[in-house]
C-alpha cells in the first residue's frame, strides 16, 4: 500500500480558516520563500511528472506479455517486454530517489532559513514581548509550525504534480485500453473513493483528539515532574490530585489509542475490500461478451491494474485543499512573528565607543511609559555619573527603580529623553558593544542546564580555564567549585538548582567578571538572600564593583550606605539626592525608609 494512499484525505480545520481570515498570507511572500530554489523546484517537478508517466507503461507491457508473447511463444517480444518492465521499475525508482533527495534538501534549506529568521527576529524583541507571550507559544511557532511546513515542500507541492499527472495519464490509458470498461469505472470508482474517504476522515478525527490528549499528558508531566513543579506538588501535598488527574488523562489516551487502531484497521479493511471488488467487477463484466464484446485477457488484467492505480491520485487530490489551507495557516502564524515590530532595534549604523571609554553615564530628561499603561513609570529623570563612582537607587516597590535599571541596559528605550554611556546614545550602540560595556547582576539569576564552564563562557567564549578560575575567585565561589568532583565540568542542573541561592548569585557575578564591563548594574541582587548569605555575596559584589561605575537598585538600605550618591525615587520621579548621612539628616523620604 502506498504512503500517499495510507495518508488519505482530510477536512479543513475551522481553526485554520479562522487564522487565515484574521491574517491572510500574500502569495508573493510564499513565492519569495522558494524563489532562491526555483531551479531545484523545477527539476523536482520534471522528475515527478516523468516518474508518473513512465509508470503508466507497465500495464501495456503486461498486456503484450499476456496476449502476444506467452500465447505465441514470441521470445523476442517477451524479452523486450520483460526488459521494459524492469527498465520502468528501475527508472521510476531512480526518479523517485532523485525527487525525494531534491525535494527534501530544498525543503530543509527553506525550513532552516525560515526557522533561523524567526529565531533571530524573536531574539531582537524587547523584554515586553517575552513578558506578555507564553514560552510554549514561542516554541510551538518556532519548532512545530516550521516543521509542519515540511509537508508543503516535500509532500503537498510534489503531490499536486504527481497526482494530477497520474490521474489524467491513468484515465487516458484506461480509455485507450478499453472505453467500455472505462464507463464501468465511472460508476464503480466514485463510490469506492467516497467510502474510503469517509473511513479516513473518521480516523483523522480520532487521531487529532489523541494528539490533543497526548499534549495534555505531556503538559502534566512537565508541570508535575519539573524541579519547580515537584517542589510545588510536595509543599502543597497535591500528589493524590496530580496522580488522579494524570490517571484520568492516561485512561482517556488509552481509549483513544484503541479507537485509533481500530479505525486504522477498518480503513485497511475498507481499502482491501475496494481493491478486491473493483477487479472482480471488471472480470465479471468481461465475462459477458454480448455486452462487452471480445476482450483479451491481457486487456482485462492491465485495466484492473490501472483502475487500482487511479485511487491514490484521486484520494490525494481530495486532500490537497485541506492540506493547502493548513499550510497557509502555519505560514500565517510564522509570518505573524516575523512581522512583529522590534521595539528596541539595533542601530543601522552603530557608533563605536571612544577608545578611552571609562564608564560615564548620563540620563537626560528621561521618561518611560510601559505599553498600554496610563501613566509614566519614570518622569524627567536627570542623572550624571562620573567614571568609577557608585549610585544607589532606593524607593518603595513600584516606584520605578528597576525600570531605571532596565533602561540603562537597554531592555527598553526611553519614551522621551536620552541615556548616554561615555557620550554615546545607547540607541546608537551595537548590542554587543553595549553588553561588553554595561554588565548586570539581577535578583533572578539564570543558569543553563549545562556545566559551570559552559555557563561562564557564555559571557566570553574565548576565556581560558585560568580566566574562569580568576573570575570565580573574585566572586568568592572558587572554593565551592574546587570541592566538586567534576570542578568546572559540573552540570549545574535545571536553572542551577544544584547550588544554593547565594552560590548561584556568585556564579552570576563570576560570569559578569569575565565580561569586565566599565558600568555595572546591580538590580536588587541581594534581596532574595538571607542575612548571612547576603553578607558573603555583598563581599563578592564589592570586589566586582571596584573601579567600575556602579548603579545599585537597592531593596535593603543596609547595602547602600557607602554609595557615593543615593537617589530616592517615588512615582517615577527623583524626590531626593545625597549621601546616606545627608539624606538621614534631611529627615525626608529616605529617613522614613531607613527607620
Amino acid at each position: 500500500m502506498s504512503e500517499g494512499m495510507m495518508m488519505g484525505p482530510s477536512r479543513i480545520d475551522p481553526r485554520d480558516r479562522a487564522q487565515l481570515a484574521e491574517s491572510p498570507v500574500e502569495m508573493r511572500r510564499v513565492r519569495a520563500l522558494f524563489a532562491p530554489h526555483a531551479g531545484a523546484l523545477g527539476v523536482v517537478g520534471v522528475a515527478v511528472v516523468a516518474s508518473s508517466l513512465v509508470g503508466l507503461a507497465q500495464p501495456f507491457l503486461l498486456r503484450a506479455i499476456i496476449d502476444d508473447a506467452l500465447p505465441h511463444a514470441n521470445l523476442e517480444l517477451l524479452g523486450w517486454a520483460v526488459a521494459g518492465m524492469v527498465a520502468v521499475a528501475v527508472l521510476t525508482g531512480v526518479l523517485g530517489v532523485v525527487q525525494t533527495w531534491l525535494a527534501t534538501t530544498m525543503g530543509q534549506r527553506v525550513m532552516n532559513e525560515l526557522r533561523t529568521s524567526v529565531f533571530a527576529h524573536i531574539q531582537r524583541q524587547s523584554m515586553a514581548f517575552f513578558k506578555r507571550t507564553r514560552g510554549g507559544d514561542i516554541q510551538s511557532r518556532l519548532i512545530n509550525d516550521v516543521a509542519g511546513l515540511q509537508s508543503v515542500v516535500t509532500n503537498t507541492a510534489t503531490s499536486v504534480a504527481s497526482n494530477v499527472t497520474t490521474a489524467i495519464g491513468t484515465a487516458v490509458a484506461m480509455v485507450i485500453l478499453d472505453w467500455r470498461l472505462s464507463l464501468i469505472s465511472l460508476v464503480v470508482v466514485p463510490p469506492a473513493v467516497w467510502l474510503t474517504r469517509r473511513v479516513a476522515l473518521l480516523r483523522r478525527d480520532i487521531t487529532a483528539e489523541r494528539q490533543r490528549v497526548m499534549a495534555d499528558l505531556h503538559g502534566q508531566v512537565e508541570e508535575a515532574l519539573s524541579v519547580s513543579g515537584a517542589l510545588l506538588t510536595k509543599t502543597l501535598g497535591a500528589e493524590p490530585a496530580r496522580q488522579a488527574s494524570f490517571e484520568a488523562t492516561s485512561t482517556s489516551l488509552a481509549d483513544l489509542e484503541v479507537r485509533s487502531q481500530l479505525a486504522g484497521k477498518w480503513r485497511m479493511a475498507t481499502m482491501q475490500i475496494v481493491f478486491a471488488v473493483i477487479p472482480a467487477l471488471i472480470y465479471l463484466a468481461a465475462g459477458f461478451p454480448a455486452v462487452m464484446g471480445e476482450l483479451t485477457i491481457g486487456t482485462v488484467v492491465a485495466f484492473a491494474a490501472l483502475q487500482s492505480q487511479i485511487f491514490r491520485p484521486l484520494l490525494g487530490l481530495l486532500s490537497m485543499g485541506a492540506q493547502w489551507i493548513a499550510s497557509m495557516a502555519l505560514l500565517s502564524r510564522i509570518f505573524g512573528y516575523l512581522d512583529l515590530t522590534v521595539d528596541v532595534p539595533a542601530p543601522l549604523h552603530p557608533v563605536p565607543l571612544p577608545p578611552d571609554a571609562a564608564g560615564a553615564v548620563s540620563f537626560e530628561a528621561v521618561s518611560y511609559r510601559y505599553p498600554d499603561a496610563d501613566v509614566d513609570a519614570l518622569v524627567d529623570v536627570d542623572l550624571e555619573l562620573t567614571p568609577g563612582t557608585s549610585l544607589a537607587v532606593v524607593g518603595e516597590t513600584g516606584s520605578g527603580k528597576s525600570t531605571l535599571a532596565s533602561l540603562l541596559v537597554r531592555l527598553a528605550d526611553p519614551t522621551a529623553g536620552t541615556i548616554r554611556v561615555d557620550g554615546v546614545d545607547l540607541r546608537d550602540l551595537a548590542p554587543a558593544d553595549l553588553a561588553r560595556h554595561v554588565g548586570v547582576v539581577s535578583q533572578e539569576t539564570y543558569l543553563a542546564h549545562a556545566s559551570i564552564r559552559d555557563n561562564l563562557t557564555q559571557a566570553r567564549p574565548d576565556a581560558t580555564d585560568a580566566d574562569l578560575w580568576d573570575a570565580l575567585r573574585v566572586a568568592q565561589v572558587d572554593e565551592v567549585v574546587r570541592r566538586l568532583p567534576d570542578g568546572l565540568d559540573t552540570v549545574v542542573g535545571a536553572r542551577g538548582h544544584r547550588f544554593s541561592g547565594g552560590e548561584r548569585q556568585r556564579l552570576a557575578v563570576a560570569r559578569t567578571v569575565l565580561v569586565d564591563p566599565r558600568v555595572l548594574v546591580l538590580d536588587e541582587a541581594t534581596s532574595a538572600l538571607d542575612t548571612e548569605t547576603e553578607r558573603e555575596f555583598q563581599a563578592a559584589l564589592d570586589q566586582l564593583a571596584r573601579g567600575r561605575t556602579t548603579v545599585t537598585i537597592a531593596h535593603r538600605l543596609s547595602t547602600v550606605r557607602s554609595a557615593d550618591a543615593i537617589i530616592v525615587v517615588e512615582a517615577g520621579r527623583i524626590v531626593e539626592r545625597g549621601t546616606h548621612e545627608q539624606l538621614l539628616a534631611a529627615g525626608g523620604r529616605y529617613a522614613a525608609l531607613a527607620s
